[in-house]
């Protein structure tokens, strides 16, 4: 009796709302993204149908909610919204010529649909509202027939596409989210993409995470447990502290001197205060060619990789390892250079780590 009660329980807390995992920006940015996007596709879709009806669809408020709100989720890239309305769409009005009972015609659409997205990749949920509009949107839907496809269908969902592409770019989120085709060497070392399939199938459910996504959770996930089992070695106990570093008008020829000389890959680039600019390669000036009088601040990267002197450790093994980052700028939080770790710093520390861990 007892078990059935806890397990009613558990059933019922299922009917509760449940947290969404989004911060004040995210909300913000779904909000904004939704309203510029259906008005930007909706406003450029009357423009160019004129007169024909219908001109805008319903089912594009709930592409919308998918492609700004949750922008890594697998159902909001741009092929599931261009591809499943478009399955969606050529079934329905299917459907609707063949079948003469419009509830039949209903369930069939919306079923076939789903069926052809998954083999497709392109399941996306605000399709089985085209395909029932493609059975029950009315006289207007039924005189397109087959156009009804490709206007509005088609060019609905590829400006509301075109829109969450600019949109989500301007707000710093990456998309669309692409899957990596080749195992990382964290991947290698850790959990797999085939450990993730088998705990997928194991599932026996739809999970909407990409892969990428769920491997990054897991990524993070480990450095947290990581610093909680073994303490956190932080960026300023092992960085170097004695740093070359070159100013912005500082010649390339003389920076060129410096790398060879030194036999570095590259140095910062500061400010007479000593805030980083940038850094210059050895690898950028040989590449282009560069002239001995040219000045080092046209040809720096003013983007390096930067870290906090308390960054832990664990929070460079991913760009080390995975992105092919190949040293790290420490600064303070006015951006003053305090140091410098290299992958021969990393490893070190790494090794230290390991000899200092309790048995």
């Amino acid at each position: 009796m007892r078990h059935l009660k806890r397990h009613c329980g558990d059933w019922l807390r299922g009917f509760w709302p449940q947290a969404i995992a989004a911060s004040p920006r995210d909300r913000l940015a779904g909000s904004l993204g939704a309203a510029f996007g259906l008005i930007a596709a909706a406003w450029l879709s009357r423009h160019a149908l004129g007169e024909a009806n219908p001109w805008f669809i319903a089912p594009m408020g709930a592409s919308a909610v998918l492609l700004f709100a949750v922008p890594a989720s697998p159902l909001a890239q741009p092929w599931s919204i261009i591809g499943g309305n478009l399955c969606a769409s050529l079934v329905g009005v299917s459907c609707a010529r063949l079948i003469g009972d419009p509830a039949l015609a209903a369930g069939a659409a919306a079923a076939l649909a789903i069926a052809l997205m998954f083999p497709l990749r392109c399941l996306h949920p605000p399709s089985g509202a085209v395909a029932l509009t493609a059975v029950l949107g009315g006289p207007a839907v039924a005189r397109l027939g087959y156009g009804f496809v490709w206007h509005p269908v088609l060019l609905n969902s590829l400006l509301l596409a075109a829109a969450a592409l600019l949109f989500n770019r301007l707000a710093g989120r990456r998309y669309p989210h692409n899957q990596s085709a080749a195992p990382t060497p964290s991947e290698r070392v850790g959990v797999s993409r085939a450990d993730l399939h088998a705990a997928l199938a194991e599932r026996g459910e739809v999970v909407d995470v990409s892969e990428d996504d769920l491997e990054d959770i897991l990524q993070r996930a480990e450095e947290r447990l990581h610093q909680r089992r073994f303490g956190a070695l932080r960026c300023a106990d092992f960085m170097a502290r004695e740093v070359l570093s070159v100013g912005a008008d500082a010649r390339c020829a003389d920076a060129l001197a410096l790398l060879r000389a030194h036999r570095f890959e590259a140095l910062p680039v500061t400010a007479s205060d000593g805030r980083l600019l940038g850094e210059i390669t050895l690898r950028g000036l040989l590449a282009e060619a560069v002239r001995p009088d040219a000045r080092v601040g046209q040809w720096m990267d003013p983007r390096p990789h930067t870290s906090s002197p308390d960054d832990p450790i664990e929070r460079l093994i991913h760009p080390f390892a995975d992105r092919g980052v190949a040293r790290s700028m420490v600064v303070d939080a006015d951006g003053r250079l305090l140091g410098l770790v290299g992958q021969g710093d990393l490893i070190a520390a790494l090794f230290r780590e390991q000899l200092e861990r309790p048995a």
